[in-house]
């Protein structure tokens, strides 16, 4: 598959010795959703800086749709739409003239059909006249999103892009998302929200201290590293867990009402059956039975605290 970007080797050491990212491999897919995970801190952002231009690395090599970002900035640049987490713009500028400018700024040729179809797709186009200061913060993220599409970007940033804003613009944002991967365009984003990545990323990278855990297919992730688990509700409490039991990854909580085991969904066998019959030779009586498959935001959890 033809990649959108390729990162080799990419390490960041600032001055004050501080090292924010430890050699760095990564291969970005062109068309993927790729949704980037990690807690405050570890390098999501220096990352997405220097794969668009806004830092220096120390060492290693980025190509964007092959361009070096170094040798070949330009090229490489106008490829990429950026929506930072901070807010930008330009206060005393109508959302027109804004998103139209920043266009202007990539040497795009007039397109106000193209921009008019931005500002709708983003609720924005009754608000096409009004000057920036006039906005609410939820407005003008959204004229930050408008700007990065103006030149019609091939790849797409999307750095912590709902962190603060309300329900109606997360929705308005997902949906344009998936419509611009459906137009072949690349989308990487960061993001808090782990249940967004879990409904619209194709792969799922994991950054932590400035080094890459782990990058999969999403559904492949959650395969791998997903777990079960099977909570037995009891119809009399424990005091502890008989002898017989002690081979199961068993937990027993709620004073003894309640009997956890969690097992792994790839395993050949679940133990669930032999858990089950060694319950009623040990006269323990069920009262009921539920499942929890792991989510993606369990798998990140645990491997943010295995890497530390």
């Amino acid at each position: 598959m033809q990649q959108a970007i390729s990162i080799s080797k990419l390490s960041k050491v600032y001055d004050s010795g501080f090292t924010a990212l430890h050699e760095v491999d990564l291969e970005i897919r062109k068309g993927e959703i790729l949704a980037l995970l990690g807690p405050n801190g570890a390098g999501k952002t220096t990352l997405i800086s220097i794969v668009c231009g806004l830092v220096n690395p120390t060492s290693g090599t980025v190509q964007v749709q092959g361009h070096d970002i170094i040798r070949e900035f330009r090229a490489a640049r106008e490829k990429i739409g950026l929506v930072p987490q901070e807010l930008f713009v330009e206060t005393w500028e109508t959302v027109w003239d804004t998103v139209s400018y920043s266009r202007g700024l990539f040497g795009k040729k007039p397109k106000p059909e193209l921009i008019e179809k931005i500002l709708k797709d983003l609720s924005l186009w009754d608000k096409k006249d009004n000057r920036i200061l006039q906005l609410s913060g939820g407005m003008k993220r959204r004229v930050m999103i408008a700007k990065a599409l103006a030149h019609e970007p091939e790849i797409l940033f999307l750095d912590e892009p709902t962190a603060g804003v309300d329900v109606e613009l997360r929705k308005d944002m997902w949906q344009l998302v998936r419509g611009l991967r459906e137009t072949g365009v690349t989308i990487i984003l960061t993001t808090h929200y782990i249940e967004e990545a879990e409904e619209i990323a194709d792969r799922v990278g994991v950054i932590n201290k400035g080094r890459i855990i782990v990058v999969d297919e999403k559904i492949e992730l959650m395969r791998k590293l997903g777990k079960k688990q099977l909570t037995v509700e009891l119809n009399d409490p424990l005091g502890s867990l008989p002898e017989a039991l002690n081979r199961y990854d068993l937990d027993l909580e709620d004073d003894g009402r309640r009997l956890v085991y969690r097992y792994d969904t790839g395993a050949e066998r679940t133990g669930i059956g032999s858990l089950l019959a060694d319950l009623n030779r040990a006269g323990i009586s069920v009262k009921d039975l539920n499942t929890k498959q792991s989510s993606l935001e369990d798998i990140f959890v645990t491997l943010v605290e295995e890497a530390r």
